[in-house]
């Protein structure tokens, strides 16, 4: 990033201020620009589109304060986007019918280098705990296998 003090920069191709800097860099695939997004802290960038022609049509047109702002809120929402790919993958969770009453299971995964762990677990229509049991990552999680869960009294499915 930019500096150590966190002060903000305003010049025609570098932009901080807050946890932001905007960085406009030639663009490897032609002969145009792009600009890039970094939060601080991060090594790669939230986001990198391609950047206006200035009016000579070689150098990249100036940042400034409003193109700024738009970036941030594109960054963040690339971001929040992301998170939510990412939660949506390692969460899942199915509603069925058992007896004439509703019980939702829910699988939650966590990553770890050393191998993920999975949990697998079951709730009422009043979203009371029925049961929670540990299952490889791997585990398939279809109405059909919570059925079977269910069905075998909560027990750890093979």
């Amino acid at each position: 990033m930019i500096s150590d003090t966190n002060e903000p920069v305003h010049e025609d191709r570098v932009w901080s201020d807050e946890h932001w800097t905007a960085r406009v860099i030639k663009n490897e695939d032609d002969d145009g620009w792009a600009v890039a997004m970094y939060l601080d802290g991060e090594a790669e960038p939230a986001l990198v589109g391609p950047w206006t022609m200035g009016r000579d049509k070689k150098n990249p047109k100036p940042l400034d304060t409003n193109a700024f702002n738009t970036l941030v809120k594109t960054a963040k929402e690339v971001i929040r986007r992301s998170e939510q790919q990412r939660h949506a993958e390692l969460n899942k969770n199915v509603s069925v019918s058992v007896d004439g009453r509703r019980v939702r299971v829910e699988m939650s995964i966590v990553p770890d280098e050393e191998g993920a762990t999975a949990t697998l677990s079951a709730r009422d229509e009043f979203d009371e705990p029925l049961a929670t049991v540990p299952v490889p990552p791997t585990f398939r999680l279809t109405a059909n296998s919570a059925q079977a869960w269910i069905a075998s009294g909560f027990e750890k499915p093979r």
